[in-house]
């Protein structure tokens, strides 16, 4: 299958504040693709030269054989974009935001464009300044759809929607994927991507690390579970289960903190032995797990050991 957004070397720089180096990556037609890092990786810098918005220090761009400066204005008729800090006049409705946007586009399908609008129950009557975030973020979500575009560039799409919502970027991205058409998503949460990416771009500090399948994904995903007990409980019980990374003790032995890398299975049986007062579950953010994961060159760290 074809590459329907090549890059190449693309550098940009912002003096002495952190831009892209040397990044690289192809996207195949009718994939979704997740470009996953940190908040101030170099995420947005890439989307905006992707966009023709920045201009690259060097490196090369092209969407569907077209440069990305070059070409901009016949790229921009293939692409939904969302900008992760979108600027709309707040004196107009959101019904006539969309309208701009389609006549923008030369006209869009009116029966589509109200299934979306049903889809994420938007009131399009109300003024973008009387919107909440989730219903700004809405309005976004559906001008970059609703023409169907070949190819959609989402910076932080899902930023401010609640879970239902987000629930429902999910299918409308699985459709858009099911008709062949291609997702760039760019995102700092690690589920966001899990469900709904083919393949992944890991960036940090304005350089690539990672690109592959989602098993990247699986390759640095933790999460922390904490179980308290009645009774103090020895921390040699968790040490070596199945997808245990790291083990504390705490509160003298009646509770213990676990990073977790896999399933919990093994340590929800074990603990199942014990009186358990309380069991929590929690998804440390992105930049905590590359702090944890990545060392200050870009390369993973090596696996932590089992401490007490």
């Amino acid at each position: 299958m074809a590459a329907i957004i090549e890059v190449e070397k693309l550098t940009k720089s912002y003096g002495g504040k952190r831009g892209i180096a040397d990044v690289s990556l192809q996207v195949e037609e009718g994939e979704v693709f997740g470009f996953l890092g940190p908040n101030g990786a170099g995420k947005t810098t890439t989307i905006r030269l992707l966009m023709a918005l920045l201009h690259a220090d060097s490196g090369t761009a092209r969407i569907a054989g077209l440069d990305c400066w070059k070409e901009s204005v016949a790229i921009k008729r293939l692409i939904g974009y969302i900008p992760g800090e979108p600027a709309l006049d707040p004196n107009l409705t959101g019904g006539q935001i969309l309208e701009y946007f389609a006549h923008l586009r030369g006209g869009v399908d009116q029966s589509y464009l109200e299934q979306l609008i049903q889809r994420f129950d938007l009131d399009t009557s109300r003024k973008f300044r009387q919107y909440s975030t989730g219903n700004k973020r809405k309005v976004v979500l559906i001008q970059a759809f609703m023409h169907r575009p070949r190819l959609l560039i989402l910076d932080e799409p899902t930023s401010g929607l609640d879970p239902l919502n987000q629930q429902e970027f999910d299918r409308m991205v699985k459709d858009v994927r099911d008709e062949g058409r291609t997702v760039f998503l760019s995102s700092h949460v690690l589920s966001e991507v899990e469900k709904t990416c083919t393949r992944v771009g890991i960036i940090r500090d304005g350089s690539l690390v990672r690109i592959g399948g989602m098993a990247e994904v699986s390759a640095i995903k933790r999460y922390e579970i904490t179980i308290t007990f009645a009774d103090p409980v020895p921390v040699e019980t968790f040490k070596t289960l199945d997808g245990v990374a790291e083990v504390e003790s705490l509160n003298h032995g009646h509770g213990v903190r676990l990073a977790m890398q896999g399933p919990a299975d093994a340590v929800i049986k074990a603990a199942a032995r014990y009186p358990v007062v309380s069991l929590t579950s929690h998804e440390p953010s992105l930049e905590d797990i590359f702090l944890r994961y990545y060392q200050a060159d870009g390369a993973p760290a090596k696996e932590p050991q089992s401490v007490a």
